[in-house]
């Protein structure tokens, strides 16, 4: 009788602890990131102050800005949408070849489309690194971006 509670006992942990890791498993495959247009952002800058940060202290600026909601600053250099649709704008001066890229958040991809080249845009995303290319230009690298209406908006 001993031999068999203990083996109820396993059973019974060993049912559970699949149930958990599966429960587990199946929120972290369907969670949904926060819509990054209702966060506060962690940091406003311009796109000039935020690449030259990048380019002179990397390692620095990772650590301050990686994983942080930055709310960008500057003019659009250009607006590229790739095959799928998806829309990512370069936010930077027109005299450097360095620039902030922003990938836009799926649920606001076409907010982008009514953009003009040139202009002055305000751009809220989440840093996810910097690209460094010397003949290229480098690029600081934000995901999950939406067009901050509240600055964009001369009216506000």
């Amino acid at each position: 009788m001993n031999k068999n509670k203990k083996w109820v006992y396993i059973s019974a942990l060993f049912i559970i602890a699949i149930g958990s890791t599966a429960f587990y498993i199946y929120k972290e495959y369907n969670r949904k990131n926060e819509d990054t247009g209702s966060l506060r952002p962690d940091y406003v800058v311009t796109a000039s102050t935020i690449i030259k940060e990048f380019e002179t202290d990397q390692e620095s600026a990772t650590k301050k800005y990686s994983d942080k909601i930055i709310l960008i600053e500057g003019y659009l250099k250009d607006i590229l949408k790739d095959d799928r649709g998806f829309y990512s704008l370069m936010i930077g001066d027109t005299t450097s070849m360095s620039s902030v890229k922003c990938s836009m958040d799926t649920a606001h991809n076409q907010e982008a489309a009514s953009l003009q080249k040139g202009t002055a845009a305000v751009i809220k995303g989440v840093c996810a690194g910097f690209n460094a290319d010397e003949l290229l230009g480098s690029d600081v690298i934000l995901v999950r971006c939406i067009i901050d209406q509240m600055k964009n908006n001369p009216s506000n």
